[in-house]
């Protein structure tokens, strides 16, 4: 199992590195990349043809502002895309949100809240849990755990009240 996590620039990294964590956890390869698409786009669409080829099934990409990254990313391969919009400007994400919601036709981007790294990751992980049963049933485990502390808080929630 195989995911590229690029990021628009530096900057960018401590917003994705939940995501990152999160794949790794679950024994999920991680290619990670700062590429921007307007300042490294010939390295980008180089690492982008290294995953169209290497086995890489998702690619999660972050970016602010324009947020040009995922739609790029998405342009030059049919893996399915993730993208991130990173809060930074002044206008706190909202145009990269934007930026990236509005992919033309033919050309998806998923795409997760603002800063929604973790999010990314779990799209991710289920996307590639089709192919892999394990990962699969990782998941469903995952899915349980969080039931039963959500459960837990509720009952210590209901006797303090």
């Amino acid at each position: 199992m195989k995911a590229a996590v690029i990021m628009g620039s530096a900057s960018d990294a401590s917003k994705v590195e939940g995501c990152i964590q999160i794949l790794k956890d679950f024994g999920v390869e991680v290619s990670v990349r700062a590429l921007s698409a307007h300042r490294a786009h010939e390295a980008l669409s180089q690492f982008v043809e290294e995953c169209n080829n290497d086995g890489t099934e998702v690619i999660i990409t972050a970016a602010g502002m324009a947020a040009a990254l995922p739609g790029v990313v998405a342009s030059q391969t049919v893996l399915p895309v993730i993208g991130v919009p990173i809060a930074g400007s002044n206008l706190d994400g909202m145009d990269a949100l934007l930026s990236i919601v509005q992919m033309p036709s033919g050309i998806p981007v998923a795409t997760v809240a603002i800063n929604g790294g973790k999010n990314a990751a779990y799209l991710a992980l289920q996307i590639m849990a089709n192919k892999h049963a394990s990962l699969k049933e990782q998941l469903l485990a995952h899915r349980k755990q969080m039931n039963e502390a959500c459960l837990k808080t509720n009952e210590e929630i209901s006797k303090k009240y």
